[in-house]
């Protein structure tokens, strides 16, 4: 399925987002879309004025939705679900509905960056320890010029604390939101808050913000082309491997998934 929506008025925005191609792994849709229809999409929303959830979405994530129902309701409500994993292309894959690329938090993050850059909307960045925000920022201000941050907070802060971190979110008039504080706490968060952060876009992106600062490195390009990215992530950080060992638990119940139509047919 093709979706023009380069030229689309903002009211079309939502109806075009229901209408995206999409495949169900695990109980959870996820669209089937590449990076390019991800950011004219995003463009939209921030033209929109309206708030739109966006989450990149791993097979970890749909896992954890099998048992957090918050979770998947927050998921079933977002605007966008981009294909965050290599899981989810293999799962798509093994459903008969291939999905051309990953999209993941990372990379959307830094094209989010460069679109802003060029279209003049400021971004806030939320997440991370104290100071990493605040690294990420200064990095990403230098990588593309013209680049307007209007905001940074840690992530370490209470529930209590929370509507004082929404003001100041809304004070500094940015279009988008990243949030880098984990799964599903940052799915929480945003979707907890969407109408009072007056922002566009808001989009979990885990530990994007640790990348961006250049306090992590991400894997070489060769990795993450064949798939291999969650490989360095363990060698590089051990406590990584219990996210990893969702991998199979998630591709079985793609498999059962798919199965279950056969055997209510036979």
């Amino acid at each position: 399925m093709s979706v023009a929506i380069e030229h689309m008025s903002t009211e079309e925005s939502d109806f075009i987002s229901s209408q995206l191609p999409s495949v169900t792994l695990a109980g959870i849709r996820v669209h089937r879309i590449d990076m390019a229809t991800a950011l004219r999409l995003i463009r939209q929303f921030v033209q929109s004025e309206k708030p739109h959830m966006v989450v990149t979405a791993d097979s970890s994530m749909v896992v954890l939705a099998q048992k957090d129902y918050d979770l998947r309701k927050i998921i079933e409500e977002a605007d966008l679900i981009t294909p965050d994993s290599f899981g989810i292309l293999l799962g798509a894959r093994l459903m008969g509905k291939p999905i051309k690329e990953r999209v993941s938090g990372a990379d959307l993050s830094v094209e989010i960056c460069r679109m802003a850059a060029s279209d003049g909307f400021s971004i806030f960045l939320l997440g991370g320890e104290p100071g990493i925000a605040d690294e990420a920022a200064s990095r990403v201000e230098e990588m593309f010029p013209g680049l307007v941050i209007a905001g940074t907070h840690h992530g370490y802060f209470e529930r209590d604390q929370e509507p004082e971190v929404v003001r100041r979110i809304k004070a500094s008039g940015a279009k988008v939101l990243l949030v880098g504080m984990g799964i599903p706490r940052q799915e929480n968060f945003i979707h907890r808050y969407l109408g009072e952060l007056g922002v566009c876009v808001a989009m979990g992106v885990g530990g994007t913000l640790d990348v961006l600062s250049g306090r992590v490195k991400r894997a070489p390009e060769w990795m993450q082309r064949h798939g291999l990215e969650w490989l360095y992530r363990v060698l590089k950080n051990p406590r990584k491997i219990s996210k990893v060992a969702t991998l199979p638990r998630f591709l079985l119940l793609v498999l059962l998934e798919k199965l279950r139509p056969r055997a209510v047919a036979n």
